[in-house]
């Protein structure tokens, strides 16, 4: 074979065809542009490859993301790694405690300063978690005193951090929350939508800002 490719009654080098067939200029050897592989559309994007505007966004969660609209992109990984993580914390705050108690058996401060650090642990880790576990279901409803319980769930922390993990064992903390508000914002989305199209008989008016 000749070391030298014919295009248009023209020698060409070798090397200046690459294994694709093209030449330097990024055309085939008798001039026609390679054709591109269509990439896959994914879900939320237009034609083009653009994130559709328009809709409402699903709001992301800590350490998830917006992995929890389709339980995809390490969904599963994130959530035994929050269950391992949570776990974890819990057993050495836990410890942690242990041995915070311990300094205080040995340095002998009495009874009802044992008594009193029990009850208030106990009772700060028992309102933080209930605190946690309503935040996954529902927005509060009092900011106020969200605000106000802020201390009680840092000094009850390990409330906080069990509920972390009992909620990861069967969902993304707040995800139920905050599937039921995406739903909601998606059917009021479609429904003014469907008004705005019955009103003016073209699908593509609200994109434009035709109404």
């Amino acid at each position: 074979m000749s070391d030298h490719l014919v295009q248009q009654g023209e020698p060409v080098s070798a090397t200046a065809v690459d294994a694709g067939g093209r030449g330097q200029y990024g055309r085939g050897v008798h001039g026609a542009r390679p054709r591109r592989t269509a990439r896959p559309r994914q879900g939320g994007e237009d034609e083009r490859g653009r994130r559709r505007v328009g809709g409402p966004e699903p709001e992301g969660l800590r350490f998830f993301g917006t992995t929890w609209v389709g339980h995809d992109r390490g969904y599963a990984v994130r959530r035994a790694g929050v269950s391992a993580g949570a776990l974890a914390a819990t057993v050495a705050a836990c410890l942690l405690l242990r041995f915070a108690y311990e300094g205080l058996r040995s340095a002998a401060v009495g009874f009802f300063v044992h008594a009193l650090v029990v009850v208030v642990f106990a009772v700060c880790g028992a309102i933080a978690f209930q605190s946690t576990w309503d935040g996954f279901r529902r927005r509060p409803a009092d900011p106020v005193r969200e605000e106000a319980l802020r201390g009680v769930r840092t000094v009850g922390f390990i409330g906080s951090l069990l509920a972390y993990f009992l909620r990861s064992l069967t969902e993304a903390p707040g995800e139920g929350l905050r599937r039921r508000e995406y739903a909601t914002a998606l059917t009021r989305h479609e429904r003014r939508r469907g008004h705005r199209v019955a009103a003016t008989g073209r699908p593509d008016a609200e994109q434009h800002g035709r109404v």
